[in-house]
């Protein structure tokens, strides 16, 4: 692949939200998740863990929990009660409504513990960075594959309640949902340039 190849792919690539009901292959989720894995990552710890979810009472019975939280913060945002539900549904539906879902989590059991707190958060930050290069490469692979995905970073709003909705181990920390699915949208996908947003010294 040539640089401008690669450049195309990057262009191409869109954040969808609908999908076809035609579910993904098992053989395209494989891909998926070794794209994943060949991200970067702090120490070369790999602190990325995966949760793939295709069953429709999994994908029901975690949209619900989160929309019961997102509910419960908005109310007490004082937000009225039809954006409220507006949202909440909207949530619910962009989870449920999706083919595959892959829960992006972190672990910190392989990283560097010091004595200090703020050489800790450092460590967490470069553990979360991972995961998210983790992530995109999800994204840029699910895009050659002719799949639509999505990253959603609700759960880092409510961490606690999906891993323990979903019984995940004590150490795996939720950080973004990927919703994914062969596309039934196209959109187009405005980008400022580079050059207002860089500095050279």
């Amino acid at each position: 692949m040539t640089a401008a190849d690669l450049l195309r792919q990057m262009r191409g690539r869109r954040s969808l939200r609908r999908y076809r009901a035609q579910p993904v292959p098992q053989d395209k989720i494989a891909q998926l998740l070794e794209a994943a894995i060949w991200a970067p990552s702090a120490h070369n710890r790999q602190p990325w863990r995966f949760v793939i979810m295709q069953d429709d009472p999994g994908k029901q019975r975690l949209a619900g929990a989160m929309g019961a939280r997102l509910r419960q913060d908005l109310q007490a945002d004082g937000l009225p009660d039809d954006l409220i539900e507006a949202d909440a549904r909207r949530s619910y539906e962009r989870i449920t409504m999706a083919p595959l879902l892959i829960l992006l989590c972190m672990s910190l059991r392989d990283m560097d513990v010091y004595r200090d707190a703020q050489r800790n958060q450092h460590e967490r930050s470069m553990a979360q960075q991972s995961v998210a290069m983790a992530g995109q490469n999800i994204l840029l692979m699910a895009h050659s594959l002719g799949l639509g995905a999505c990253w959603m970073c609700a759960p880092l709003f409510c961490g606690e309640l999906v891993a323990q909705t979903l019984e995940l181990p004590s150490d795996w920390q939720p950080q973004g949902l990927i919703t994914l699915g062969y596309p039934a949208q196209q959109r187009q996908r405005r980008r400022e340039g580079w050059e207002s947003r860089t500095i050279w010294r």
